[in-house]
């Protein structure tokens, strides 16, 4: 275990970005169980010894990233400038997203009552949405779904682990899938720079 753990550990800090478990067991010539077990005992060595990384598990994906906590230190050391954030009309829009995927423009403008180009440009220039196909309709309107950037930002590790969604329908919809997003968030204070209050859009009437 020692073994895989450390070329587990070595393979994910050069990649970068979120890797496949399935891709993971079949380079290492490991069982996907085995890969998920050395990548839990890392989760817990990381955390236990308060590391300056963390292990993510992401959808069936594993990834490096730096510990919340040091987020300042890294920001000041490679003077850089704070997250982009985003609105509150853009958090509306990520939740329809989130919760309604794969879904067209068409339908979120439906749900919010407004105009939503400016809203899903923005999303998909932070990598939190990614268009994931094309609907079988009349003009072939591009589909959207969160992406793998969304469930690090929410500290989850699938969709599942979303808040259950009440049954509404319309603008209160709207409304209760943006608060069940936003409660979420208020449970990962380490990343609440992504958001604030300011509107560039109306939200949903």
């Amino acid at each position: 275990m020692t073994e895989l753990k450390s070329t587990l550990e070595a393979v994910l800090f050069a990649a970068g970005e979120a890797v496949p478990v399935a891709r993971l067991s079949l380079t290492l010539a490991a069982a996907e169980d085995d890969v998920l077990a050395a990548a839990e005992e890392l989760m817990r060595e990381y955390e236990e010894n308060r590391r300056g990384i963390r292990l993510l598990q992401l959808n069936g994906k594993l990834q490096l990233c730096s510990a919340p906590e040091y987020a300042q230190a890294i920001v000041k050391t490679l003077e850089q400038r704070k997250p982009p954030m985003i609105s509150a009309a853009a958090l509306e829009t990520l939740s329809i997203v989130a919760y309604y995927q794969p879904v067209t423009r068409a339908v979120i403008e439906k749900m919010r009552g407004v105009d939503s180009s400016y809203t899903v440009s923005s999303l998909l220039e932070r990598g939190l949405i990614e268009a994931c196909g094309r609907l079988e309709a009349p003009g072939r309107p591009t589909q959207y779904a969160t992406s793998d950037a969304f469930l690090r930002v929410m500290g989850i590790r699938s969709l599942s682990e979303l808040p259950p969604l009440p049954e509404v329908q319309g603008s209160e919809g709207a409304e209760q899938l943006r608060r069940s997003i936003a409660r979420l968030q208020d449970a990962e204070p380490a990343q609440q720079t992504m958001f604030e209050e300011e509107n560039n859009e109306p939200m949903g009437e």
